[in-house]
């Protein structure tokens, strides 16, 4: 663990010691969150209609077995009692934000089974199920990732990174494999891929004005453009990057809340930005001189993109599977439903069965002859990484070298 340690010092040193650990009929679009409360890992999922490091060492993780039993749930909740004290590493908690389109109902479910930890607490399940409208490219999509994070911050903010994924994304590690990894790391650190070289942004997102009709209609139509344009700011700087992010809870919190009206001025400003995921938490991390050292330029996937990259990237195929692999990512888009390539990754890197949720060191039951190994529930503290633990470690010794990972990222 000696040089895990230095990575941890070296990363403390660059973020001037902020440790933060307390800080479809009518192309209508539909917002349907399950919100589901999580010690190690909490899921939102949303239903959206769419158009369109080498020191680490694998520790043991071992306490007594608490409970088990041989009922078949998908969700465990009730089953779970308090765990004792250890002194072994504190294992994080994940929110999901998962998003998906019409007819997308069993692909969010099998993405949801691929990543579930079942410490949490109980009845932790809720399904909001008050409509919001998002309009493909609009500022409403960032409005609903908001209203997500207001969600999970409301339920008791007791988790450290928001990840936000759709129904076309998938695992690549297992959640014991993530959860290894990311206890040592230093919870305040945002990994999001980020530039303030926009390019030809500049003219065809940052000048023109758009009007998303989803922040004022009842029924969904696309974005369109005003006359007049605009200059680029001066009171902020711009960056832009990957939609898909993993941001600490500290940074979330400091999203919503806006204590020095920061997030609130660049949101107004990207209410009328095409394609303002792509932007908004880029600009305001970057900006915001308590967190702009936090950044790990990063979104954690793998993803196959045209050169020059096209509006969207390749759907992968089992053909792309070593590439996946071999990338160290946790998590790869974009995939169509049902692909078999997501049979192979449930084999070959998941070991999950079909139906089943992904085994972690929480299941002790006997997996011969097809059987669901979770149904006998052991430990839930219990973390057994495998490979895939060694393949985020060597991703993330590579993002905080001295070479990736420095002051001032943000430039």
């Amino acid at each position: 663990m000696k040089k895990l340690r230095s990575y941890y010092s070296n990363v403390r040193h660059h973020q001037n010691h902020h440790h933060h650990h307390n800080i479809v009929s009518e192309r209508k679009w539909i917002f349907f969150p399950i919100l589901i409360g999580s010690i190690f890992a909490l899921f939102l999922l949303f239903l959206t209609t769419l158009t369109s490091p080498t020191g680490i060492r694998f520790l043991p993780f071992t306490r007594p077995v608490l409970l088990s039993g041989s009922e078949s749930s998908a969700f465990v909740e009730s089953k779970i009692k308090p765990q004792p004290i250890s002194s072994l590493p504190s294992p994080p908690r994940f929110a999901y934000l998962i998003s998906g389109s019409t007819g997308d109902g069993k692909s969010l479910r099998r993405t949801l089974l691929a990543l579930y930890h079942p410490n949490n607490r109980f009845e932790n399940v809720h399904m909001i199920e008050k409509a919001n409208l998002v309009t493909y490219r609009g500022p409403t999509m960032v409005a609903n990732t908001l209203h997500a994070a207001a969600i999970l911050l409301r339920e008791g903010a007791d988790w450290d990174w928001f990840i936000n994924l759709s129904s076309s994304d998938y695992p690549l590690v297992t959640q014991d494999d993530l959860l290894h990894i990311f206890s040592h790391l230093p919870r305040d650190l945002n990994f999001i891929d980020h530039t303030s070289n926009i390019g030809w942004k500049a003219s065809q997102r940052a000048k023109p004005v758009i009007i998303d009709p989803g922040l004022y209609l009842n029924k969904k139509s696309d974005v369109f453009w005003v006359t007049q344009r605009r200059s680029i700011p001066t009171a902020f700087k711009l960056f832009t990057g990957s939609a898909w992010m993993a941001l600490s809870r500290p940074f979330v919190d400091y999203c919503i809340w806006g204590w020095d009206n920061l997030p609130r001025t660049v949101l107004m400003y990207y209410s009328n930005f095409l394609s303002s995921p792509e932007g908004y938490f880029h600009t305001v991390l970057c900006n915001a001189e308590e967190f702009r050292n936090t950044t790990v330029n990063s979104d954690l996937h793998f993803i196959s993109w045209d050169n020059p990259p096209k509006q969207h990237p390749h759907h992968l195929t089992i053909a792309d599977m070593t590439k996946m692999v071999n990338s160290n990512a946790p998590f790869a888009r974009k995939f169509k439903r049902e692909d078999p390539v997501l049979d192979k990754i449930d084999d070959e890197l998941l070991n999950r069965g079909p139906g089943m949720a992904t085994p972690g060191g929480w299941c002790i039951g006997s997996n011969e002859n097809g059987s669901d190994p979770c149904v006998v529930i052991g430990d839930t503290d219990v973390i057994r990484p495998g490979p895939g633990a060694k393949r985020i470690e060597n991703l993330v010794t590579s993002l905080l070298s001295t070479e990736n990972f420095r002051p001032e990222q943000c430039k």
